[in-house]
């Protein structure tokens, strides 16, 4: 794996539960994943729809791994942080990030804006360059006005736990491609890399951009997404990698 000064690669993957198919083709996905999680090269991880257990799941699946998800898929060398977003009948999920930086601390914050959907954001701190980043990992909800509120939360959130002057990334499945998430975050500083568009679902045939990485305090440098029969059938999302550099005023800082 490579390592390049200056330059963050982050991507953000939601690997549906690790589980593929419906009824009796359902197939467990979770050690494919873990090779193509690898693969990405990244810096930084950040997960969504990440099991943390489930009983019915791990009954079914014979090579269920005994480990929890985040821990599985992370590549030798990295650390994992997971937290619950939704607990169901027969286990939870939720968010997690995987990082090849070291982990200074981490926190969970509940995003749920009606009881028919569980949501929430994982906050980290990481130590990267010398210097401590901010990563927040978010999986908004299904419907457009909960996802204007939890927008709004996010923004809050940063407003107090985040200093103006220190680096964040924000990651994650936003369910929505449009520019009033871009615009909103961009009040606040955070931006993307604009360019290309670069769709993600549904992974067999991508048609819309659900997946975003935001920053503050970093330069964007460019999206990719891997594309194939070997991602479409890990999950409904395909992967997506951005890459930044420190801007001038985070290196001040460093």
């Amino acid at each position: 794996m490579t390592v390049r000064e200056g330059i963050l690669r982050v991507a953000t993957y939601n690997i549906h539960k690790g589980v593929q198919g419906v009824g009796p083709l359902r197939r467990l996905e979770i050690h494919n994943l873990g090779l193509a999680v690898e693969a990405l090269d990244a810096d930084v991880v950040c997960l969504q729809e990440v099991r943390g257990v489930n009983r019915h799941e791990q009954r079914h699946f014979e090579s269920w791994p005994v480990q929890q998800q985040a821990i599985f898929l992370a590549p030798p060398g990295y650390e994992a942080v997971y937290c619950t977003n939704a607990v169901t009948r027969h286990g939870e999920h939720g968010n997690a990030l995987l990082s090849r930086w070291p982990v200074l601390s981490h926190q969970h914050e509940d995003m749920s804006d009606h009881r028919f959907e569980q949501r929430g954001m994982l906050h980290a701190k990481l130590l990267v360059y010398g210097q401590v980043v901010h990563v927040l990992v978010v999986h908004l909800g299904l419907i457009a006005t909960s996802r204007g509120r939890q927008v709004t939360q996010l923004l809050r959130f940063l407003e107090r736990e985040v200093a103006m002057d220190a680096p964040v990334l924000v990651a994650g499945d936003f369910n929505e491609d449009s520019a009033r998430v871009r615009d909103a975050l961009a009040g606040a500083g955070l931006r993307c890399w604009v360019g290309r568009r670069v769709p993600t679902f549904p992974s067999r045939l991508p048609l819309t951009q659900l997946d975003h990485v935001f920053a503050r305090g970093l330069q964007p440098l460019g999206v990719q997404v891997p594309h194939g029969r070997v991602w479409w059938r890990m999950s409904d999302h395909l992967p997506l990698i951005a890459e930044f550099a420190l801007d001038a005023a985070a290196q001040s800082h460093a």
